[in-house]
């Protein structure tokens, strides 16, 4: 059996939603959802977040996780790659003694992921041959053959090629093909894409798909005051948590 061990990234320079990943939603800081997700699911030999802030790592440390260092600040850019971060804290662990066959990124921004969730994509990742990652995804809500780029104020189709006469643009939208977005739900990959300098992702991706909520991500205000009134209506649910809320 596989071991892996799941990484929750939660650096502490959002522009968008100041401190979004430890904002208190439902009454706890909104990676503490994350972690007893990941603890719930029975999945991982090790539950760890990557941050570059003592605050965080104070928080994550008080949900359960492990915090081995904090992550060095050109890592923690929002231009830094996923890839830094990975590479950094799987030879930080190799350090401990501690290697893992596979590793899953849980971003704190997806509160609503179900520790059913991620049981389900582990078990339909272990049962798939040959492939390299899994990525969550859901339908678009807006297609990309409706999209334009604009050059010297003339408009341009994102997507021109077509199997048909006409252009995805001017195609009703029942008529167009299903595309698919990746979401921040979740991802799994074997570690050693990392030492065959294959990304995080390699070649061969399995998609894993989400419902609902599950891949419900904040990375606005409208999206968090959104989220609010869905907790405070019952209409989404969060994960358990056993701990009592941090001071």
């Amino acid at each position: 059996m596989p071991n892996v061990v799941a990484f929750i990234p939660a650096r502490s320079g959002s522009k968008r939603v100041i401190d979004k990943n430890v904002r208190r939603l439902g009454g706890h800081p909104m990676l503490a959802y994350t972690i007893a997700a990941a603890a719930e699911s029975g999945v991982f030999d090790e539950i760890v977040v990557s941050t570059d802030s003592e605050e965080y790592a104070r928080i994550a440390r008080h949900y359960g996780a492990r915090v081995p260092c904090l992550r060095p600040p050109e890592f923690a850019t929002s231009t830094s790659s996923d890839i830094q971060w990975v590479e950094h804290m799987l030879a930080q662990l190799q350090t401990e003694g501690r290697s893992f066959d596979c590793f899953s990124i849980l971003r704190p921004t997806s509160p609503f992921r179900q520790a059913e969730t991620i049981r389900r994509a582990w078990n339909a990742f272990g049962a798939e041959v040959g492939v390299d990652s899994l990525r969550a995804i859901e339908k678009v809500g807006q297609h990309p053959g409706k999209m334009w780029v604009v050059r010297d104020n003339r408009m341009l189709p994102l997507m021109p090629l077509t199997n048909s006469e006409q252009p995805w643009h001017s195609m009703q939208m029942a008529a167009l093909p299903v595309v698919y977005v990746q979401n921040a739900s979740l991802e799994i990959a074997w570690t050693r894409l990392i030492s065959e300098g294959r990304g995080i992702a390699g070649t061969v991706v399995m998609p894993f798909f989400t419902d609902d909520m599950e891949g419900f991500d904040i990375n606005t205000e409208f999206d968090w005051d959104y989220a609010e009134k869905q907790v405070a209506t019952g209409q989404f649910l969060l994960p358990a948590i056993t701990q009592a809320a941090i001071d």
